[in-house]
This record gives C-alpha cells, sequence and structure tokens, in this order.
C-alpha cells in the first residue's frame, strides 16, 4: 500500500470510529429508557476498562484484552447495533464487515484480533465477552437504581421465578462472576461516598 494511500486509509477509519459517538444501542427500546449517553463508543470504553482488570486478575495479555474490547462491537458502526427482538428477523454479515472494515487497513493486527474475539477460544477473547457482559450488568445496575423496574426484572427475574442475579448465569469465568457479584452489591453512587464535602478547599 501506497504511503499517501496508506495514510487516507488510516485517516478514513479514524473518521468511521469517530461516528460509534453517535450510534445509540438498541436496547433502550426494550428497557424503555431514553439515555442518550448509551453509544456503542461509551459502552467499548468501559468493557476495554473491565477487560484490563480482569486481564491483570487473570494474569492474561492486558493489551490484547483491551484492544479485543475496543474492537468488539467495531462492525456496528456499519451494521447498528440490534436487540434480541431485531436478531429474529436481520442477519448481520459479520465476516464481510470484519474484512472490509479491518482486513483492508494497512497493518492485519486489528483484524487478527477480532478474528480471535469472534472463536471465543483465548483467555483473552473469553475475558472480553465477560467484560462485555459486566458492562451490561453496571448499566442495568444504574438504571435499576434510577427506578427503572425493566432494569429490575433484568437484572433479578421476575417475581417468583426464585432468580435474584440472573445476569451472573451468563459469565463465563470465575472472576468475571466475582466482580459480577460485587457490582449486584454496591450502589452505583458509592464510589463518591467518602468524597463528597460541603467545604470549598483554602
Amino acid at each position: 500500500m501506497e504511503s499517501e494511500h496508506k495514510q487516507e486509509r488510516i485517516a478514513n477509519f479514524l473518521y468511521e470510529i469517530g461516528t460509534m459517538r453517535k450510534l445509540m444501542r438498541m436496547h433502550r427500546q426494550v428497557l424503555m429508557t431514553d439515555d442518550i449517553t448509551d453509544t456503542i463508543m461509551s459502552h467499548s470504553y468501559r468493557v476495554a476498562m473491565i477487560g484490563w482488570f480482569l486481564a491483570k486478575e487473570e494474569n492474561a495479555d492486558p493489551y490484547k484484552t483491551v484492544m479485543m474490547s475496543l474492537l468488539h462491537d467495531m462492525g456496528e458502526i456499519r451494521s447498528n447495533d440490534h436487540n434480541w427482538i431485531h436478531k429474529k428477523y436481520i442477519k448481520i454479515f459479520d465476516e464481510e464487515i470484519n474484512e472490509e472494515q479491518l482486513g483492508s487497513l494497512p497493518y492485519p493486527d486489528l483484524k487478527n484480533l477480532i478474528d480471535e474475539y469472534e472463536k471465543r477460544e483465548s483467555k483473552e477473547a473469553i475475558l472480553v465477552k465477560d467484560a462485555d457482559t459486566l458492562d451490561q450488568i453496571l448499566l442495568l445496575r444504574e438504571y435499576q437504581w434510577a427506578g427503572s423496574k425493566e432494569a429490575e426484572i433484568w437484572l433479578h427475574g421476575k417475581a417468583g421465578d426464585g432468580k435474584t442475579d440472573r445476569q451472573l448465569e451468563k459469565l463465563k469465568t470465575e472472576i468475571g462472576k466475582k466482580i459480577g457479584a460485587a457490582i449486584y452489591k454496591v450502589n452505583p453512587s458509592d464510589w463518591w461516598g467518602n468524597l463528597w464535602t460541603s467545604k470549598n478547599r483554602k
């Protein structure tokens, strides 16, 4: 790839990534929320941070885990996000998207990482999927804390079904389950409990 064309391809890819800020996640429809901050980009960022912690805890490769986390939903720039109702009626050509979006870049690294993630065989790929699920649990807890009855059901099941932490069933790793249990335990506003003060510093 000629140098000028290579740089233009990178520039176009960076513009494409920027559109992730504008793509809303589609569970808003069934969660009955209007959270405009929940975009594919904001989701991917927190997944990457979660993935870093999981990798450190499991002695996995943090770089690979974070990069896979940042890439895991990148194809949705072209296919859009779909909730579980949409998925019943829509076919997504993931391999074609990955090849055209990442395989056309001047370096093969990103395409190799997304291919590894899609196989879900390596430790890092499994951790990234758990990080993806943990971000969803965090989001549901935040919505529940704000009073969403639908988020409450997603987190704990319907009354009488005997489930109290149903989202934890989706996690594959022990560290993922432990952090998931902690997310259920602490409140979304606990992080600032020891920070607030009514007095300005002098």
